[in-house]
């Protein structure tokens, strides 16, 4: 766990992991007197310096909130192909370590963008990740493309934590129609934030008279709201 340097409130760190495909790297982004750190995992094709990613995190350090990015195995390896399950859930616990390592003393929130989230919610599902005390995504992969379905999403009632969904309108990989009844049969019930004309990407049509950013700058003051009313 060391400290590869540190730029206008963004420190680089190398996290240690307990499987076989050697250390990540991670940022951590901080303002100056954070309420929350969210331990932040990127999707399945871009890594933790997207530009989403990027935007989400800068959004969330004006509100108060810590970001640790973090690489899964492959990304940090320049590989497409995801790692397996076991590989990229440890990848999740070392990251969480990580960031109650860093910061005891904050509350910690912990989730990601897409396949990040999925991940993060199948660590918690298996096994309790120490310190957190909610689970929050940005796009929950619910199915692939095309191939409506709710098996992705069986182990989230195996949780036992508060959990926040992010979703757009126009996302492919989550029918809100197979998402709302998935989430009302969870305890504790889980919060459901649906962003109007929103694809996976939190992407806008220019006809929506809607920007990228301001869809951001929704999802990101719905996060902000979230963290203020777990306790």
């Amino acid at each position: 766990m060391s400290d590869a340097g540190m730029t206008q409130g963004v420190v680089s760190l190398e996290i240690e992991c307990e499987h076989d495909r050697g250390p990540v790297s991670s940022l951590l982004v901080s303002p100056p007197r954070p309420r929350a750190l969210f331990v932040f995992g990127h999707g399945a094709g871009a890594g933790m310096r997207h530009s989403l990613m990027e935007a989400v995190a800068s959004r969330l350090r004006d509100r108060g909130v810590a970001t640790l990015r973090y690489q899964f195995p492959y990304m940090e390896a320049g590989r497409r192909a995801p790692d397996p399950r076991p590989v990229l859930v440890e990848t999740v616990r070392a990251a969480v370590r990580e960031a109650a390592n860093r910061h005891p003393d904050l509350p910690l929130v912990a989730g990601g963008k897409s396949m990040g989230g999925r991940m993060t919610s199948t660590a918690a599902a298996e096994a309790p990740l120490p310190g957190v005390r909610g689970l929050a995504f940005f796009g929950f992969p619910l199915h692939a493309a095309g191939r409506d379905g709710a098996e992705r999403g069986a182990h989230l009632s195996e949780v036992g934590l508060p959990m926040l969904f992010l979703q757009g309108t126009r996302d492919r990989l989550a029918n809100l129609e197979l998402l709302r009844p998935l989430l009302e049969g969870i305890e504790p019930r889980p919060v459901l934030q649906v962003i109007e004309g929103a694809d996976h990407g939190f992407h806008v049509l220019k006809r929506s008279g809607r920007t990228d950013a301001e869809v951001l700058e929704e999802a990101c003051g719905h996060f902000s709201d979230w963290i203020d009313a777990l306790d």
